[in-house]
C-alpha cells in the first residue's frame, strides 16, 4: 500500500495528468473537454485511466450529471505536497541567506583599507 504523498506524487510525475490539472485550475471541465487535446495521441479508455490515477491521489472529483461527468481540481489534494515542500523551501531560504553573509565578509576582506566602492581618496 501506497502512502499517501508517494501516491500523490506518482499521479503528478505524467505529463498528461499535469496538464489535466492545468487545466482543471481555470475551471471545471467535463471528461470531453479535458480529453479533446489528448485524442490524437492517445484513446479516451486511456484518458479515462489518466482521471482515475488523478481521482484516486485525491488531485481531482469528478461527479455525475445525467450524461455529463464534470471534474474538479481538488486543492486540498495538493496541501501534503505543499507541506512537504514548504520543509526544503525553508532549508533553501536559510541556505542562501548563509552564503549572502558569507559572501559579504569575503567581500568586505577583498576591499582595499581606504577605498569605498571604486572611489579614490
Amino acid at each position: 500500500m501506497q502512502d499517501h504523498l508517494s501516491q500523490t506524487f506518482a499521479a503528478l510525475a505524467d505529463p498528461t495528468r499535469r496538464a489535466m490539472l492545468a487545466h482543471l485550475s481555470k475551471g471545471e471541465a467535463n471528461v470531453s473537454d479535458l480529453a479533446k487535446p489528448f485524442l490524437k495521441d492517445m484513446s479516451l479508455p486511456a484518458i479515462t485511466k489518466h482521471l482515475k490515477v488523478l481521482e484516486k491521489a485525491g488531485l481531482v472529483t469528478k461527479t455525475k450529471e445525467a450524461q455529463w461527468r464534470p471534474c474538479k481540481l481538488n486543492a486540498d489534494g495538493l496541501k501534503d505536497v505543499a507541506d512537504w515542500m514548504e520543509q526544503y523551501r525553508v532549508f533553501w531560504e536559510e541556505s542562501f541567506d548563509r552564503l549572502d553573509a558569507y559572501l559579504k565578509t569575503m567581500t568586505a576582506k577583498k576591499e582595499p583599507k581606504g577605498k569605498k566602492h571604486g572611489r579614490k581618496k
